[in-house]
C-alpha cells in the first residue's frame, strides 16, 4: 500500500491540474485540493485499501467543486498584474482565444462544465464520467450536448467564418 506522502508527492500535481480545469482559478483549485487531501489524510488507510486512491480523490475534488459550499467563493475573481514584456503576436492571439474559452466555460452551469472538463481535458469515456457524477451515461451525453450548444451559441464568429459567410 502506498503511503499518503508518497501519493501526494506523485499525484498531487495531476489532481491540482484537474481542480484548476474545473474552476479556472489556481488559488481556488489549491484550496479545493487542500480540503480534499486534508479529509483524505484522515481516512487514508481505508481509501488506499479500497481501490485506486487517485480515482477516489478525483471524485472528491469533483464533488468539492460541485458542492454548494464553494459557490460563493467561485464568484471571486483574482486579477494578476499584466507582465511588461511584449510577446509575439501569435502568443497574444493564443492567449486571447484561451481567455475567451475560460470566459465561456465560466458561464456554464457547474455540472455542464464538469462534464466538458472530464470529457475533453481528461479524455474520460462517458461511462467513467457517469460514475464520477453518479448519473446515467445518457445523462452525461445530454449534458455535454447542452453545454456544447450553449458554448456554440456564445462563440463570436471567427474571421474565417465571416469571410465564408460574407
Amino acid at each position: 500500500m502506498i503511503s499518503f506522502d508518497g501519493f501526494v508527492a506523485a499525484r498531487a500535481p495531476a489532481l491540482l491540474r484537474f481542480a484548476y480545469l474545473l474552476c479556472g482559478d489556481r488559488h481556488l483549485a489549491e484550496d479545493m485540493l487542500q480540503e480534499v487531501l486534508a479529509r483524505g489524510y484522515r481516512r487514508w488507510d481505508r481509501i488506499a485499501s479500497s481501490g485506486p486512491p487517485e480515482a477516489y480523490l478525483r471524485r472528491a475534488v469533483l464533488r468539492e467543486y460541485l458542492s454548494w459550499r464553494r459557490r460563493r467563493a467561485s464568484t471571486e475573481a483574482v486579477v494578476a498584474d499584466v507582465p511588461d514584456r511584449a510577446g509575439a503576436r501569435h502568443l497574444e492571439d493564443e492567449l486571447a482565444v484561451r481567455d475567451e474559452m475560460w470566459a465561456l466555460l465560466a458561464t456554464l452551469p457547474r455540472t455542464q462544465r464538469a462534464v466538458l472538463v472530464l470529457r475533453y481535458y481528461l479524455d474520460l469515456p462517458d461511462s467513467d464520467i457517469a460514475d464520477l457524477l453518479g448519473c446515467a451515461v445518457p445523462t452525461v451525453r445530454v449534458t455535454a450536448m447542452r453545454a456544447l450548444t450553449a458554448l456554440r451559441g456564445q462563440l463570436s464568429p471567427s474571421p474565417v467564418t465571416e469571410a465564408r459567410n460574407g
